[in-house]
């Protein structure tokens, strides 16, 4: 398994509606991020704060310029205040395998139970483990 190569595919997958965030995250950024609370609606992420309509993609996803033709790369502006949904990802090879994710390679998808071991071994501290 590669490191992640900032390509973006989590972010554009699950941005428009497919993440969540703890009551706790939003009150902190109620308190300390009114710039990240101001795209929270009834407790969900991430709608525009000026229509109220659910947005696309995040708002902190922004397209960086790659030194490598033809490849993506994005960074997160809200990184170290990003919703446990994307401190968490990945968390199964399926869902890397569903997400079209570049950190995997082919013997990553040949030996999935050995690549889940990894997957679990790389991501230890930034998320629970996966049962």
């Amino acid at each position: 398994m590669k490191q992640c190569t900032q390509c973006g595919k989590c972010c554009i997958n699950y941005s428009d509606g497919g993440l969540t965030a703890s009551q706790s995250e939003i009150e902190f950024w109620e308190a300390f991020r009114p710039h990240i609370y101001q795209y929270v609606k009834n407790d969900e992420l991430w709608f525009d704060p000026v229509t109220g309509q659910q947005l696309s993609i995040c708002p902190f996803l922004r397209k960086e310029v790659s030194k490598v033709p033809d490849q993506q790369k994005y960074t997160c502006d809200i990184y170290h205040n990003r919703p446990e949904d994307c401190r968490f990802y990945p968390v199964t090879i399926d869902q890397m395998i569903y997400d079209e994710c570049e950190m995997l390679q082919p013997r990553d998808l040949n030996n999935t139970k050995k690549a889940q071991v990894s997957l679990d071994g790389l991501t230890e501290d930034s998320r629970p483990a996966f049962s």
